[in-house]
């Protein structure tokens, strides 16, 4: 069996970071800068589709990405918390199944966290936003997740706290299961899947149990 993991709102929170990184490059570039509440309902896709639907101009995007990156690479490590019931859950999982996690944020980054918080060793698999052409909601992350295991699909979860997560887990014809920890609600959730659950530890407990 396969268990993947979203990062952010399922295994950690480090919306404080991504929100000053955001704030900074926004300062940098003397633009605008968005209230907290619109950044935030865009955590989960890449940067560049967040600062492309947050009104930056295309032909400076990539501007914008790199310096958050070089804000974020400052602040990651102290202002990210892992979530709680987290480690319990990962090792849980572990005891069950082969773990892997599939995230937009940037691996180089997310492989530092995890080794950062000690579970990075639970994971034989870390997919990046570099790792991919095209992120959740497309399939390919979890399709590379798939290869990498040659796992049947049957056998596969993917845990997440968006409807990102879940979509590309219907879209790569795995088993999706929400989360409550982070940032899209249940109604939201339910438009992608009909098991919710209230963290990820409970969500690997449903697992298990299967």
């Amino acid at each position: 069996m396969i268990i993947l993991f979203d990062l952010d709102g399922t295994l950690i929170d480090s919306t404080e970071a991504i929100l000053e990184s955001f704030h900074n490059s926004f300062a940098i570039h003397r633009h605008r800068a968005p209230s907290d509440d619109v950044i935030t309902r865009l955590i989960g896709h890449p940067l560049e589709v967040m600062y492309r639907e947050l009104g930056v101009e295309e032909a400076v995007v990539w501007d914008y990405v790199a310096t958050y990156k070089e804000q974020y690479r400052h602040i990651f490590k102290e202002k990210t918390l892992l979530l709680e019931h987290a480690v319990e859950a990962v090792r849980l999982a572990h005891e069950h199944a082969r773990l892997g996690v599939v995230t937009t944020k940037t691996g180089a980054y997310s492989r530092e966290l995890l080794e950062h918080f000690k579970i990075m060793h639970y994971f034989e698999l870390l997919i990046g936003r570099e790792d991919v052409v095209h992120p959740k909601p497309h399939a390919e992350p979890i399709e590379k997740a798939l290869a990498f295991f040659t796992c049947s699909t049957e056998r596969c979860w993917m845990i997440g706290d968006t409807r990102l997560d879940l979509e590309s887990a219907k879209n790569a014809n795995i088993n999706g299961i929400g989360v409550l920890s982070g940032y899209d609600n249940k109604e939201q959730l339910l438009t992608c899947s009909d098991v919710i659950k209230k963290d990820v530890l409970e969500a690997v407990k449903y697992i298990v149990k299967k």
